[in-house]
C-alpha cells in the first residue's frame, strides 16, 4: 500500500483527512463518529452479523412454511395481543398471541385439514392489543407486505395477507453497475396521460421503452413504499414493507423491475427513513399505545415542518427494522440500490429547519449533529455495500456534509453519490430574476463545479419539487403561455419559443457535462413537459388534470416537444461514447462574460457553449487538450433538435500548435448564438 492508501485506511475513522486536510481540526469528532459506528457493528456482529440481523422480515410479520403460518410482532407496551381477520370471522379473542421476554408476540396457525394455509391469500388481517390500562387498540401489522385502501369506505388502510399461489418467476439478472450514472426519476402514478393513477403494468409496457431509447441506464422510482396520502408524493410512509397498492400488485412491481433489468437498466428505490407518517390507525405511530416505540418521545420525535414522526436511531429494534427494510427491497423486489430521502433532516438535531449552511466545517461536526442518525447511515451504507457490492446509494443532502460520499472504512458516511441540490436552485433563480444578458458565466461554472473532491455527485437541472403547483418547470419559465399556442411546427417560430428551445437544450447539456459524476432528469422534463405538477387534493377538487404526463405532446410529430426529447436522448448517447460522467472534473479553459461563451474539456472531448442571445462568432479560438483534427459529436443547433442548422455536420477543426487558455494548442470554430457543440478527435 502507498502512504496515501495507508492514511485512508486508518482504523479510527480519520482516513478521510488524507483527502481533505481541512478536516484535521475535527479529528476527535471523526473518531467519535466512527466509534459510534463500530459500537453498532459490534452489537450487530454479536447478533449474527449483517446477514442475520437484517433478515428481520423472515422473523417478524407473516411468514409461511409448508405446514403453517407464523405471525410475530414487537409490542413491548401492551399486556396482550390477538390476531384476527377474515380467517376467523373477525373474532378478536379466538387467536391469542404468546409474549416473550422482549415484548415480542407470536402465533402459529397450522394448515387446514386439506393442507391449505389457515389464512387465505388476499384476505384482510389485523392485530388487537390490550394496553396497561385495559383499553383495547386495533392496528395493522407493522411488517405487512400489502395494504389496500378503499376511499369510498375510509381513508384508513386495510392490511392484506399476501401469499399468491403462483410466485413471480424472475427472468433477468441485474445489469452491471453503471460507470456513468444517468438517472430517470419517475413516479408510476403520474406516468399515464389519463387523469387517474398509473399502474405498474402500464409503466412496464409504455414508459420503460422510452427510458431505454433515451439512453438512461438507471431508474429512480418514487412513492413506492405505501403512503396514506397520494398528494404527499410518497413521503409520508405508513407501511414500510408494503409496495403501494395504488399502482398494482407486488408481482407487477417485480415484473417492472425484472423487465428493466432485461433492458440493461438499474433500478433504485426512493427510500424514506428520515421520518414516518403520524397516522395511528394504519401507521407506526403509537403502534403499541406508547409514544416512543419506534420514535423518540415528545418534541424530539416530531418534525415541525413535515408534521411527522422521527425515528429513534439509537434503538436496537428500530435499527433492525430499518436495516431489514433496506434488505427486504433488495431481496424481495430486486432493487439495485437507494436514493435516501431527507438525509439533511436526519444528520442534524435542528433538521435543517431555519438553518442556513455556510459551509464552515464546525457546522458539520458540532453539537447540531445527530450522532445516532449518522451512525445509522454509516451502518446502512456499510451493510448494503458489504452484502451487495454493486449496490448504489444516493444521499439527498442540502447541507454539504463533508465525507458523506467517502467509504465508511475511511471514516466517511458511505454514500456513492450526493444530489447537487444547488444546481436546480441556480437555474430557477436565473430564469426568475435575470435576463440572458445578465447571466454570470463564472457563477454558473462555479455552481456546476463546486463539489467536493473525490465525492461523486449527481447533477440535475430541476427537481420534482420545482414542478409542483406554485412554481414552474424550466420549459414553462422559458416559454410560458406560448407553449399553448406556438409549439406546433405549423405555427411561426416566435422569438420566445426559439429562445426557449435553445436554452432548454443548453441548460441541460451544460449541467450534464460539467455538473457532476451522474445526471438526473424527472419524468417528462426531458421533453419540456408543459404546465406544472399537482396531485389530487382538497384544494383542486381531487383533480388528476396535472397529476399525469402528457406523452401525446412528445409523440405528435407536428409538435416541437419532439426536438427537446430527441436532444435529451442524443446527450445520453453522446455520453456513452465519451464517458464524461465517469471522468475527472472538466478543465474550464474559457469563461467570457462579454461574449457569454464557455468552453471546457473533459474525457478528451471539447465542449463549447455560446449563451449569447444575439451574437454568433466566427473563427473563435478554443483551447484543446491534444493536437490533431476534431469533429462534431453533438450540435444543439441541428434542425432535428429544433435548431437552425448553422454549423455543417461534417466540419473539421485542425489544431494550431500555440499555447492558448491553459493548453498548448487551439482550434478555431464558428459558434452560433444559443448553440452548444461537443467536439471529439476525428482519428
Amino acid at each position: 500500500m502507498t502512504t496515501e492508501q495507508n492514511k485512508l485506511a486508518a482504523k479510527d475513522g480519520t482516513g478521510v483527512i488524507a483527502l481533505d486536510p481541512w478536516l484535521s481540526p475535527y479529528k476527535t469528532a471523526l473518531q467519535e463518529r466512527y466509534a459510534g459506528f463500530q459500537k453498532w457493528k459490534k452489537t450487530i456482529n454479536e447478533a449474527g452479523g449483517y446477514d442475520k440481523f437484517t433478515r428481520g422480515y423472515e422473523n417478524f410479520g407473516f411468514n409461511v412454511s409448508d405446514k403453517s403460518i407464523t405471525y410475530r410482532e414487537w409490542a413491548p407496551n401492551v399486556s396482550g395481543a390477538y390476531l384476527f381477520g377474515d380467517f376467523n370471522n373477525w373474532d378478536k379473542l379466538r387467536h391469542p398471541m404468546q409474549r416473550d421476554k422482549f415484548g415480542v408476540y407470536s402465533i402459529t396457525l397450522p394448515n387446514k385439514p386439506d393442507g391449505s394455509p389457515a389464512i387465505e391469500h388476499n384476505s384482510k388481517v389485523k392485530i388487537t392489543m390490550i394496553k396497561p390500562d385495559g383499553t383495547r387498540i386495533d392496528r395493522l401489522p407493522v411488517w405487512i407486505h400489502r395494504v389496500t385502501q378503499d376511499l369510498d369506505v375510509s381513508p384508513v388502510y386495510d392490511a392484506v395477507f399476501w401469499n399468491p399461489p403462483k410466485k413471480y418467476q424472475w427472468k433477468n439478472k441485474a445489469p452491471p453497475k453503471p460507470a456513468s450514472l444517468k438517472v430517470y426519476e419517475a413516479h408510476v402514478g403520474i406516468a399515464t396521460a389519463e387523469p387517474r393513477v398509473g399502474q405498474f403494468t402500464e409503466f412496464t409496457a409504455n414508459v420503460l421503452p422510452r427510458i431505454k431509447k433515451l439512453g438512461y441506464n438507471t431508474i429512480q422510482l418514487m412513492a413506492i413504499m405505501e403512503h396514506a396520502y397520494y398528494a404527499s408524493f410518497g413521503y409520508q410512509i405508513t407501511s414500510f414493507f408494503a409496495a403501494s397498492s395504488r399502482y398494482g400488485t407486488p408481482e407487477e412491481l417485480k415484473e417492472l423491475i425484472d423487465t428493466a433489468h432485461g433492458l440493461g437498466i438499474t433500478v433504485l428505490l426512493d427510500v424514506v427513513h428520515s421520518h414516518a407518517c403520524k397516522n395511528v390507525l394504519d401507521g407506526l405511530n403509537q403502534f403499541d399505545g406508547s409514544d416512543h416505540q419506534y420514535f423518540h418521545e415528545g418534541a424530539k420525535g416530531r418534525h415541525e415542518l413535515w408534521d411527522s414522526r422521527l425515528f429513534n436511531y439509537g434503538s436496537y429494534e428500530v435499527m433492525r427494522f430499518l436495516l431489514s427494510n433496506l434488505r427486504f427491497y433488495m431481496e424481495e423486489y430486486g432493487f439495485d440500490g437507494y436514493r435516501f430521502d431527507g438525509v439533511t433532516s436526519m444528520m442534524y438535531t435542528h433538521h435543517g429547519i431555519g438553518f442556513g449552511f455556510s459551509g464552515n466545517y464546525h457546522e458539520y461536526f458540532g453539537d447540531g449533529v445527530d450522532s445516532e442518525a449518522v451512525a445509522y447511515l454509516m451502518i446502512a451504507n456499510d451493510m448494503l455495500h458489504d452484502l451487495y457490492p454493486n449496490c448504489i446509494t444516493i444521499a439527498e443532502d442540502v447541507s454539504g456534509m463533508p465525507t458523506l460520499c467517502r467509504p465508511v472504512s475511511e471514516g466517511g458516511i458511505g454514500f456513492d453519490y450526493r444530489l447537487s441540490m444547488a444546481i436546480p436552485d441556480m437555474w430557477i433563480k436565473l430564469l426568475k430574476e435575470k435576463t440572458d444578458s445578465e447571466w454570470d458565466i463564472g457563477n454558473i461554472v462555479f455552481t456546476l463545479t463546486n463539489r467536493r473532491h473525490m465525492e461523486p455527485s449527481i447533477a440535475y437541472c430541476e427537481s420534482h419539487d420545482q414542478a409542483l403547483v406554485g412554481d414552474k418547470t424550466i420549459a414553462f419559465w422559458l416559454m410560458d403561455k406560448e407553449m399553448y399556442t406556438h409549439m406546433s411546427v405549423l405555427t411561426e417560430l416566435t422569438p420566445i419559443i426559439d429562445r426557449g428551445l435553445a436554452l432548454h437544450k443548453l441548460i441541460r447539456l451544460v449541467t450534464h457535462t460539467l455538473g457532476g459524476e451522474g445526471y438526473l432528469t424527472f419524468i417528462g422534463n426531458e421533453f419540456g413537459h408543459p404546465e406544472w405538477l399537482d396531485f389530487p387534493r382538497a384544494g383542486n377538487n381531487a383533480s388528476f388534470h396535472y397529476a399525469r404526463r402528457q406523452w401525446n405532446v412528445v409523440d405528435d410529430p407536428l409538435l416541437r416537444y419532439k426536438f427537446l426529447n430527441d436532444f435529451d436522448g442524443a446527450m445520453n448517447h453522446a455520453e456513452s461514447k465519451v464517458g464524461w460522467l465517469a471522468a475527472p472534473q472538466a478543465f474550464v479553459s474559457l469563461k467570457h462574460e462579454g461574449d457569454k461563451v464557455l468552453a471546457f474539456d473533459r474525457a478528451g472531448a471539447v465542449f463549447i457553449f455560446n449563451f449569447n442571445g444575439s451574437q454568433s462568432f466566427t473563427d473563435y479560438r478554443i483551447a484543446v487538450p491534444t493536437p490533431g483534427q476534431y469533429k462534431i459529436l453533438l450540435n444543439s443547433d441541428e434542425e432535428r433538435f429544433g435548431g437552425h442548422d448553422r454549423v455543417s455536420a461534417d466540419s473539421r477543426y485542425f489544431s494550431t500548435p500555440e499555447p492558448w487558455a491553459g493548453h498548448q494548442q487551439y482550434i478555431q470554430v464558428y459558434i452560433p448564438s444559443r448553440t452548444a457543440l461537443i467536439l471529439v478527435k476525428a482519428e
